[in-house]
């Protein structure tokens, strides 16, 4: 009895020096209540909310934390309270073992601040034993419409009042229509696409576009290519129209899948820009666009088509190596068959190019339109009066009055200040080298001559 006395004495002896004794390894752990503290109060005036999120100790001993620390520091517009020890920085906490400790976190935000992004950001950094971690801190910034994981089921028309956030996805159901007016201003999180089942009705004007673009307004991320999705016209999709929209910052920044019988356009594109996507500008998956005086600029691949019927009148792809893009794939590529994710897409093709040009500088991409045929389908591809920068001319294809690596002049490109306008220097060659084509206006809504129109988007000053 002495004996098992000594064992059982000496085991919780033991085990109380070894709870109250520090752990000292870098295979200590930290646990969170929550990785991420969202405050989704909308703030119509300046307001102040709080809330809390746990730090737990899972380890079998004491854990000393070395540093608690607001990132945004007191610049932020959160603030923190470490069990009682305002922020925005504590240093030195132990922690016992299994116990925990509260961390108060307010955010004050005035929503008429003209540079206080959407989505307001900042990170709580945990140190110990030589690892970091972090809780996510995210709010709402300034005075919008917010739609998380929303769909459309009945015809819907926006208004410009105020700019709409998109969280999660926005889906237009089959059967309704989503009609976006001129001015109207929409940013979408990096997890939420625009998926179009219904029908989508963009009506901007050369004075007042409809932008379409991430929720990171704040340097740097507003320049960012890959901050959302994009946009997805999808297989039931029909009868869509944008109109002087501006498409930026997207992954595929505009996709066409499923094209209805016949060449009736499924996506009409009329003096849109689509700019800075991360992979596609405009992507066809055996899809139906018809794009007239659209600028296709800096995207890992401006257009891709695989499959469908295309018709491009007055249209400019470009596209240069810079900051955020290594410029390293053809601004136009037309095939009959592409893989897209784990699915492969194929189908005939029917494609017409007129009064376009297709560039790319400072990179490695000799050919800067490339046509292949893949399969036995029907496949019929032509140009004309376009200008390209090739190499090797493509194959398989019908051509009619093309400038052939000519520098399009265009007024200014410079790729350090990210600086790119593509109007057309007085003595381009892209000057009246177009063909009647039966578009009178240009990307700005300048009236363009009838017969011998400048070649691309823009209409030569």
């Amino acid at each position: 009895m002495k004996n098992l006395l000594f064992i059982v004495a000496t085991v919780l002896c033991v085990s109380a020096c070894t709870k109250n004794s520090f752990i000292t390894s870098k295979e200590a752990a930290v646990a969170f209540s929550a990785d991420t503290v969202f405050f989704d109060t909308v703030f119509v005036t300046t307001g102040s909310v709080t809330q809390s999120v746990k730090i737990i100790n899972p380890n079998p001993q004491k854990l000393h934390l070395t540093d608690i620390r607001l990132m945004g520091g007191a610049q932020s517009y959160f603030a923190i309270n470490i069990d009682g020890s305002p922020g925005p920085e504590v240093t030195g906490v132990d922690l016992d073992a299994g116990d925990s400790l509260y961390i108060f976190v307010a955010v004050a935000i005035d929503p008429n601040s003209a540079n206080l992004p959407f989505i307001v950001q900042d990170s709580i950094q945990v140190a110990f034993n030589g690892n970091l971690e972090y809780i996510q801190l995210q709010a709402w910034g300034q005075n919008a419409i917010f739609l998380r994981n929303q769909v459309l089921t009945a015809n819907t028309v926006w208004n410009s009042t105020l700019p709409y956030v998109i969280q999660g996805s926005l889906q237009i159901d089959t059967g309704a229509t989503l009609t976006i007016p001129a001015g109207c201003r929409v940013y979408f999180h990096a997890d939420a696409p625009l998926l179009v089942d219904g029908s989508l009705q963009v009506n901007g004007t050369d004075s007042n576009r409809v932008l379409f673009t991430g929720d990171r307004l704040d340097a740097p991320y507003n320049g960012y290519p890959g901050s959302w999705p994009g946009i997805w016209f999808r297989g039931a999709s029909n009868n869509d129209l944008l109109q002087y929209a501006l498409v930026e910052n997207a992954d595929d920044a505009v996709v066409v899948s499923a094209a209805p019988a016949g060449t009736t356009p499924k996506v009409v594109l009329q003096q849109c820009i689509v700019n800075n996507s991360y992979d596609a500008g405009i992507l066809g998956l055996d899809g139906s666009i018809q794009a007239v005086n659209c600028l296709i600029s800096n995207c890992g691949q401006d257009v891709l088509l695989g499959g469908g019927y295309y018709n491009f009148i007055q249209c400019t792809a470009a596209a240069y190596s810079n900051s955020y893009l290594v410029h390293s794939e053809p601004v136009l590529a037309v095939t009959d068959e592409i893989l897209y994710g784990s699915s492969l897409y194929t189908g005939a093709v029917q494609a017409s190019f007129v009064n376009c040009i297709f560039w790319g500088n400072y990179g490695n991409v000799p050919d800067e339109v490339i046509v292949s045929q893949q399969t036995t389908n029907s496949f019929v591809v032509g140009f004309s009066n376009c200008l390209w920068k090739v190499q090797d001319l493509p194959a398989g294809v019908t051509t009619a009055n093309m400038i052939v690596n000519q520098d399009p002049l265009f007024d200014s490109v410079n790729t350090t200040a990210n600086h790119y306008d593509f109007h057309l220097q007085a003595n381009s060659p892209a000057i009246g080298a177009g063909t009647a084509a039966g578009v009178m206006i240009d990307l700005d809504g300048k009236t363009r001559p009838a017969v011998t129109p400048d070649l691309g988007c823009y209409q030569g000053q």
